[in-house]
């Protein structure tokens, strides 16, 4: 056994819980900054549509990549599987397995940019003076897909090994460097919005050469083995590592679409409430961005259980990080009841924006509360290797949510909100009564 792997199954120390976590939250917000950096940047170049720009192509490039994030969960899952089951040399093939997926899904992208990248500008309605800068700035950042999917492989090698804190000092320097490339670019330079995405570009192979150089410093000797032909790379030893992902790529757009219904029907109901919404999907963003800590504890201890075969430590890794994230999700929901309200005055445009966003005040604090159990559970399921069942799951809870959204259309945005919250609550249930049946299966 792994001994920087192993744990206790009769009682669960807390600290090995909380140590993925916390990392994870805080480099789960410092990811979301990149967008927030570029947005400050540009808007000191006192152009409108070169704002628009960069909003149009910060939601293609997060539309785009997001749905290649399945790259680094299943990554995470199996090294952690494999490092309890068969030792650090097979945490190296699973690790070269992904790079090699990596790469030619990002050969694909590249190859398809020429239609793909059209096609996306007119999905989010880019058009004239915005969408002559969205060009510019997302043909530039498009080429920085092979080091964003080799990116996605490496760090989930990281989580699945428990560095936490280095993918931490990763992410902030990755951001430390694109805010001072942008400001040298786009204002010291004078590039403007060309020098946005060159900053990303840059930021992004840097992360890749940083993040290669440690991973090489860490199991060098276990990369050079696989890579000097010790392991079958096969397209056949490749099709359980391309199952996983595969299942996880299509829970993924499961997922977007079901955010897209929420977009496109508070659109229908008016300019006001589709900004209020906004600001409330905001909010759910950063309860996600908070409650995934969890999600990736229960990736990788779980991924460790399930590779030890320690049927009782799995399920008591569950128990304690459900009850450890339900207390965090308790916590964001007090501290929504005490402040959302100041929270989304802030950040509204107009006081009627302002007046429909508190109004939905107690869905607000209904958000946190109603994911967290999904957010665990997701966890769970990628560390098992569970990825068809979590598909089966959430497809099964995004069929009941149409017909949710369909049945309370005249109660308002009030059904709406009400719709998207089942949604959470419904994927959860669908996990929890897949996981008898699961575990007989596994645990014979």
């Amino acid at each position: 056994m792994n001994t920087n792997a192993s744990a206790a199954t009769a009682s669960i120390d807390p600290r090995l819980i909380w140590a993925i976590a916390l990392p994870a939250m805080a480099t789960n917000v410092a990811t979301a900054l990149i967008g927030a950096g570029d947005m400050w940047i540009v808007g000191r170049l006192g152009d409108a549509p070169t704002q628009g720009a960069v909003d149009i192509g910060a939601k293609l490039f997060a539309a785009l990549f997001t749905v290649m994030n399945f790259l680094k969960m299943g990554t995470t899952g199996l090294v952690a599987q494999a490092g309890t089951r068969s030792g650090e040399r097979a945490q190296a093939e699973v690790l070269v397995k992904g790079v090699i997926v990596a790469l030619a899904i990002a050969a694909l992208l590249l190859g398809a940019k020429p239609l793909l990248l059209p096609v996306m500008l007119d999905v989010l309605g880019a058009e004239g003076a915005v969408r002559s800068a969205a060009v510019t700035y997302a043909d530039i950042r498009y080429w920085s897909a092979p080091a964003v999917l080799a990116n996605f492989a490496l760090v989930g090698f990281l989580v699945g090994r428990r560095r936490m804190r280095e993918v931490l000092v990763i992410e902030v320097l990755y951001n430390v460097l694109n805010v001072v490339l942008g400001l040298w670019l786009a204002l010291g330079l004078e590039w403007g919005i060309a020098g946005i995405g060159w900053s990303s570009f840059i930021a992004e192979f840097a992360k890749l050469s940083l993040t290669g150089m440690l991973i090489w410093h860490l199991a060098g000797s276990e990369l050079r083995a696989v890579l000097q032909g010790g392991a079958n790379l096969s397209l056949r030893a490749l099709r359980p590592f391309l199952a996983v992902n595969r299942d996880l790529f299509l829970r993924t757009v499961v997922l977007m679409l079901a955010i897209v219904a929420l977009t496109r029907l508070g659109a229908e109901r008016g300019a006001v409430t589709l900004a209020a919404n906004g600001i409330v999907y905001q909010l759910f963003i950063l309860s996600a961005l908070l409650l995934d800590g969890f999600e990736n504890a229960a990736q990788v201890l779980n991924g460790e259980r399930k590779g030890d075969d320690d049927r009782a430590g799995f399920t008591a890794f569950i128990r304690a990080i459900l009850l450890r994230c339900l207390a965090t999700a308790i916590a964001l929901a007090a501290v929504f009841a005490a402040f959302g309200g100041m929270i989304t005055d802030s950040f509204a445009a107009t006081g009627e924006v302002a007046e429909e966003a508190r109004r939905l005040g107690p869905w607000i604090v209904a958000l946190p509360l109603a994911g967290f159990a999904g957010f665990v559970l997701d966890g769970v399921f990628v560390g098992a290797s569970w990825t068809r069942a979590l598909l089966l799951s959430m497809a099964g809870a995004a069929t009941l949510y149409a017909v949710l959204l369909w049945l309370t259309w005249p109660l308002g945005n009030d059904g709406l909100w009400a719709s998207f919250i089942a949604f959470l609550a419904l994927r959860a249930a669908f996990q929890i009564g897949l996981m008898p049946r699961l575990l007989r299966r596994e645990w014979r």
